[in-house]
C-alpha cells in the first residue's frame, strides 16, 4: 500500500464510519474503483480505532460517568439504579451479538461477505430499511395528517431487551454495506427512540466491537506480517482527524434533519454497482486481496 492510498483510505474511513453508508464498502469500493487491491479486514478494523478513538474524545464526560457509575454499581447497591451504571451493563449486553457472530463467521466476513454484490444488495435493502424507520419517526415527532405527535423513548427507557436488539442490529453490520451506525439507529427508530438517542447509543456501543476487532487483528497482523505499518498508522491518524469532525456534525445534523439524503445515496450507489458488475465493467471480486 503506498502513501497516497492510505490517505485516500483514511479519508474515506473517517467520512464513513458514524454516516449511516458504511464504511468497510466505501473502503472496499474505493480500492475497486481505484484498481488498487482490497485494504483488507485487518486494515479496516485497526483504522477504525483511529475513528473509536475520535468516539471516546467527543463522547469522553458520558464515558468517565458511565464507568465510574458502572465501576461502583459492582460494590455498592444503591448505585444500581443508576442510569449511567445501567448504561455500562447496557453496553455490555448490547455488545454481546456482534462479539459472537464476529468470531463465529470470521472466515466468511473476510471471504464471501466481500463480493460486491452482497454489498451492493445490502446497501440498498438497509438503505430502504433506514428510510422506513426515518418516515415513521418523523411521523411520530411532527404528527403527521391527522395524527397527535408521538413521544419517542430516550435512553433513560432503554432495556436490556432493547440493549439486546440493538446488538443484534450492530452486529449485521459484519457484511459490508450494512453499515454499524446506519443498522443501530434504523433499529433504535424502529423501537421508537429518538433521533439522538438512537445515535448517541449506537456510538456508545460501537466502542467494546471496534476496539476489540482492532485488536484481535492487531495481534494476528503482528504475528503474521502482512500489514504495511506505516501507510496503516498513517490513515488511522487521518481516520481519527477525519471522524471526529464528522461525529461533531453529525450529531447537530439529525437533531433537526431527516435521513432520507443518506438512504438515496445507499440506494443509488448500490444500483450503480449491480449495473456495473452485471455489464462486466466491475468485477464482483474486484480489489480483492492477492487479486
Amino acid at each position: 500500500m503506498s502513501w497516497f492510498e492510505s490517505l485516500i483510505l483514511g479519508l474515506v474511513q473517517g467520512l464513513t464510519e458514524f454516516l449511516p453508508v458504511s464504511s468497510s464498502a466505501h473502503l472496499r469500493l474505493t480500492a475497486a474503483f481505484s484498481g488498487w487491491e482490497d485494504p483488507g479486514a485487518a486494515f479496516t478494523a485497526i483504522t477504525q480505532i483511529g475513528t473509536e478513538a475520535a468516539v471516546l474524545i467527543y463522547f469522553r464526560k458520558d464515558i468517565a460517568n458511565i464507568i465510574s457509575a458502572w465501576s461502583r454499581s459492582l460494590f455498592n447497591k444503591e448505585m444500581r439504579g443508576d442510569h449511567d451504571a445501567q448504561m455500562g451493563w447496557l453496553v455490555i449486553v448490547g455488545s454481546i451479538p456482534i462479539g459472537v457472530l464476529g468470531v463465529t463467521l470470521k472466515d466468511q466476513i473476510e471471504g464471501p461477505f466481500r463480493d460486491l454484490r452482497i454489498t451492493a444488495t445490502t446497501l440498498i435493502v438497509m438503505g430502504i430499511v433506514l428510510g422506513i424507520a426515518d418516515r415513521l419517526a418523523t411521523r411520530d415527532e411532527t404528527g403527521g395528517k391527522h395524527r397527535a405527535i408521538k413521544e419517542r423513548k430516550s435512553l433513560e427507557q432503554l432495556s436490556v431487551k432493547d440493549g439486546l436488539i440493538f446488538g443484534l442490529c450492530q452486529a449485521m453490520a459484519l457484511i459490508p454495506g450494512v453499515s454499524r451506525s446506519g443498522a443501530t439507529i434504523s433499529g433504535g427508530l424502529l423501537m421508537g427512540y429518538k433521533r439522538e438517542s438512537a445515535a448517541r447509543y449506537s456510538f456508545l456501543l460501537a466502542i467494546p466491537a471496534v476496539i476489540a476487532s482492532g485488536g484481535y487483528e492487531l495481534k494476528d497482523a503482528m504475528e503474521g506480517g502482512h500489514v504495511s505499518w506505516g501507510p496503516t498508522i498513517f490513515a488511522t491518524i487521518i481516520a481519527f482527524f477525519v471522524g471526529y469532525a464528522v461525529i461533531a456534525w453529525f450529531m447537530k445534523f439529525i437533531t433537526t434533519k431527516s435521513f432520507m439524503p443518506f438512504v438515496w445515496y445507499r440506494i443509488a450507489l448500490g444500483i450503480v454497482i449491480i449495473v456495473l458488475v452485471s455489464v462486466g465493467v466491475l468485477s464482483p471480486h474486484a480489489a480483492e486481496s492477492g487479486g
